[in-house]
């Protein structure tokens, strides 16, 4: 079963939005892990507009089940997740005004910057995922600057499911075969919804975990978040 990791951050900017603790972050992500998801994502910008930098600590020790926490690689980025040891790091190449993760590294074009950043964060025992577009050649410039992992960016994917789904995956299968031919473990995100994700998963062999929280939170509005994560859980069974 792929594994459910579930992005919070729309949690934290609803908190965020009156200045005090409602929702309750930490309460909102035990209550996840309690509902079934494997695991618990943040993204922390610079300009602290969802997570706050001050949320990973009090994260880390409140969690049982994954941390994984993704963004750009500045130098107080790495200066905070070295210093709280998540279990995974996903290294994201967004620009401080960017909206929402919407590319992926250059692998190849970036290896010498990648392959120091990734060093630093396995010798501290952090799993390091790449956030890529669905390039062959992007999981391969992954597995040479020593990633554990690599996560697909699905934009496209969701952009393009209603209209042509099999051309819309097709680049996320030979990803997913060059992957399992280098060792390099698959992981997905962006835009996946309880309409595209049994047919992504179904199709992408080797699928080891997805992160989502736009549309989780979106769905939570109507379902409940209880209801809301056990059917993101189901359509990964």
């Amino acid at each position: 079963m792929t594994r459910l990791s579930v992005n919070i951050n729309k949690i934290a900017l609803l908190r965020n939005s009156r200045g005090g603790n409602l929702p309750d972050l930490l309460q909102v992500a035990r209550d996840c892990e309690s509902f079934g998801a494997q695991g618990i994502t943040v993204h922390p910008r610079p300009d602290e507009r969802h997570i706050r930098y001050a949320d990973l600590p009090l994260l880390k020790h409140s969690l049982h089940t994954e941390f994984n926490v993704e963004g750009n690689p500045t130098q107080r980025f790495m200066s905070l997740v070295l210093a709280n040891r998540p279990h995974q790091c996903t290294l994201v190449p967004d620009s401080p005004a960017a909206l929402t993760s919407d590319t992926g590294w250059d692998t190849v074009k970036e290896a010498r910057f990648l392959e120091d950043v990734v060093g630093q964060l396995k010798n501290a025992g952090i799993r390091v995922s790449i956030f890529i577009d669905p390039e062959e050649r992007f999981v391969e410039g992954a597995k040479a600057v020593g990633a554990d992992r690599v996560e697909l960016y699905t934009g496209r994917f969701a952009e393009e499911f209603h209209d042509d789904p099999d051309a819309a995956v097709a680049p996320h299968k030979r990803c997913a075969k060059v992957a399992a031919e280098l060792g390099v473990g698959l992981n997905a995100g962006h835009d996946l919804n309880l309409d595209n994700l049994r047919f992504y998963q179904e199709e992408v062999e080797g699928l080891l975990e997805v992160s989502i929280g736009h549309a989780l939170v979106c769905d939570a509005i109507y379902y409940g978040l209880r209801n809301t994560v056990q059917m993101y859980l189901e359509r990964l069974q």
